[in-house]
């Protein structure tokens, strides 16, 4: 085990770096896509035919923009975006220039998954409330969401673990983080000790944040 020790003390503060890096990215999308991804699906949920909030256009928007950024390879979105992301953060090069692309895409795999864990709610509990008197707001703060919370957690759970995934490429754009961590000094200077401890450190990360993401949903779930 003394090559572990060796290869921590000459690589360990680099890692670290890597993996604060990773975090901030991971924060930063989450956060998006429950600020903007959260009502995102709900109003794809409210606005589609047969919806509490029927109305065409404006499902017709959310739903394209959804349907576009999901249907783009990551790579090549971070490459489309680089001039938005210039125009936007000043430069396209570094952890917070490349966390922007991320939450796009954290924002339309997250209102994706919204959408779906609302279709799974018995439509015949919102329309009780709606006959009752109930305003759509209402609906959806009273009924809705109380409904949906465990399988919102859930699902804000797997999109967390894309997104750790996602960010692995970021370092093409200088975004660093930990997947570019195991590219650069794992396998380009053939180290793959190194790049090995590094991929175990992710599937640690992966298995963590599926954890908790499970024991929040189970205390939340109702049923």
């Amino acid at each position: 085990m003394e090559w572990i020790t060796e290869l921590l003390a000459q690589h360990g503060d680099a890692m670290l770096e890597a993996l604060a890096e990773t975090g901030y990215m991971l924060v930063v999308s989450l956060l998006a896509a429950v600020l903007v991804g959260l009502p995102l699906g709900m109003t794809v949920f409210l606005t589609a035919r047969g919806g509490l909030a029927e109305h065409r256009p404006v499902w017709s928007v959310a739903n394209m923009y959804i349907n576009i950024v999901r249907s783009f390879p990551f790579l090549l979105l971070v490459v489309f975006l680089i001039p938005f992301t210039r125009a936007v953060m000043g430069t396209s090069f570094g952890t917070q220039a490349a966390t922007l692309p991320l939450c796009f895409v954290a924002v339309a795999i997250y209102a994706r998954l919204v959408e779906q864990i609302l279709r799974e709610i018995p439509p015949g509990i919102s329309l009780v409330a709606r006959t009752m008197g109930a305003t759509v707001p209402q609906a959806v703060l009273r009924v809705l969401l109380p409904e949906a919370r465990s399988g919102l957690v859930y699902a804000l759970t797997s999109a967390s673990i894309s997104l750790l995934s996602y960010s692995t490429v970021l370092g093409v754009v200088g975004g660093g983080g930990i997947g570019d961590f195991a590219m650069r000094y794992g396998y380009q200077e053939y180290n793959d000790a190194l790049m090995y401890i590094t991929i175990a450190v992710i599937v640690v990360c992966v298995l963590a944040l599926q954890g908790i993401g499970h024991r929040i949903s189970v205390r939340l779930d109702r049923r």
